[in-house]
């Protein structure tokens, strides 16, 4: 943008010197041009008195001496002599002693000639020559001395519009800046107000709207937090409850499930609260075998058959561990609720180029529309947010999810899962 700019200006600057100095050029030219001529013609007029008054023999001295005092080549024509400077009967002298006065161009210059009338003699003539380098005499001065102006209007010119540019350059990469910081979460950044023209009405528009959205986080993290809040009762009810069954099997088993359901809540909190931090990360083979591990226990009670294929770690995902494990719980929970029990299924962790890729695959009767993806879509009745949690959870590292039908029957659900950044 700055160097546009300074183009712009720089092609508009030159138009404009160009239309003012060139012809303010040629006017010093012909200026220049008349004043030569101006003086060559009054000293051509001062000799008319002599001519008609001085004796012949005082008149070749007077007319020498004007000669070489001159800067222009001074002639007398009279009775077909040449006094002064030496030159050629031309066509105006001709004229001249017919009683023309005139000047014109000729090769080298401009030539004046007079005719001035004698009693009782026939006229003489007075030429003056005026040379081209006597009438540029001061052109080309004055022609460098408006160069120079014009490169220094063009560099000031210049400077401005640097200074102006720059401005609204760093303006514009400020305005940028703050966008990208707002982009990352930073909602505490916020743009120069003082901005030139417009780019300041920008930054208070962006400025609004970042205290807007960090208004509506701030909202929506008070209404998480109450809403975790008001959960936190009925389990601390059930787990009252839990812990008084008279089965310490069965009481452990419920107790646990109560826990789970506690530190969810719990996360879901802090994870809101934590919202715009810097990104996390998390070792996905521990996460998979730790939850697959907590699954195991179901599985064996609804008779499913569990394949796990877990590589060994660490395998460094960038990835909250409370994000990645809600991830998998999303993942095996949909076929522990949407599949008959005594449904096989299959767990797989991979290692790849600067991530992991989990593979949960079952023997189930599948999705009927890849559209569950979406969020709030569901095909078997539920809040359709299972797979959508799977979806963001793999976009968020940067990778993505892949809908599949498996060699097992079923649905094959593919999470890449890309490497802390």
């Amino acid at each position: 943008m700055r160097r546009r700019v300074l183009l712009l200006v720089a092609a508009a600057t030159t138009l404009v010197l160009v239309a003012f100095l060139v012809p303010l050029a040629l006017l010093v030219e012909n200026v220049a041009a008349d004043r030569a001529v101006q003086r060559a013609t009054v000293e051509a007029q001062e000799l008319t008195s002599l001519v008609v008054t001085t004796e012949r023999s005082s008149l070749a001295a007077s007319v020498r001496e004007v000669d070489a005092n001159s800067p222009y080549d001074v002639s007398v024509f009279v009775d077909g002599d040449v006094l002064g400077a030496r030159a050629s009967r031309s066509s105006l002298v001709t004229l001249a002693e017919h009683g023309i006065s005139q000047s014109g161009e000729v090769s080298g210059g401009r030539e004046i000639v007079f005719s001035v009338d004698r009693p009782g003699a026939s006229p003489a003539v007075i030429r003056t020559f005026v040379s081209d380098t006597e009438l540029a005499s001061g052109v080309p001065r004055a022609w460098l001395l408006l160069g120079g102006l014009g490169v220094a209007l063009l560099l000031v010119s210049l400077l401005v519009a640097d200074r102006l540019a720059r401005t609204f350059v760093r303006s514009t990469v400020d305005l940028a800046a703050v966008s990208h910081r707002l982009g990352r979460g930073e909602l505490e950044a916020r743009a120069n107000t003082t901005a030139p023209a417009e780019l300041g009405v920008v930054a208070t528009a962006l400025n609004g709207l970042a205290g807007r959205i960090a208004e509506a986080l701030r909202e929506e993290r008070e209404t998480i937090a109450d809403l975790s809040h008001r959960v936190r009762t009925p389990l601390t009810s059930l787990r009252m409850e839990a812990d008084a069954l008279a089965d310490p099997a069965a009481a452990a088993r419920v107790g646990a499930g109560v826990d789970a359901v506690n530190r969810a809540v719990s996360e879901v909190i802090a994870q809101a609260r934590r919202r715009g931090a810097a990104p996390e990360s998390a070792d996905a083979a521990g996460v998979v075998a730790d939850r697959v591990a907590f699954w195991a226990v179901l599985a064996e009670d609804t008779e499913r058959e569990l394949t796990v294929a877990v590589a060994p770690g660490p395998l460094p995902v960038g990835l909250a561990r409370a994000d990645l494990e809600a991830c998998v719980d999303a993942l095996l929970g949909n076929i522990f609720a949407h599949t008959p029990n005594g449904t096989a299924f299959r767990v797989a962790l991979s290692p790849r180029d600067g991530g992991a890729v989990l593979t949960v695959e079952d023997a189930g009767p599948g999705l009927p529309d890849g559209g569950v993806v979406r969020r709030g879509v569901s095909g078997a009745g539920s809040t359709g947010l299972g797979l959508d949690i799977v979806r963001r959870a793999g976009e968020r590292t940067g990778g993505s999810v892949r809908l599949e039908r498996s060699p097992l029957g079923g649905l094959r659900v593919v999470v890449d899962l890309l490497g802390p950044r």
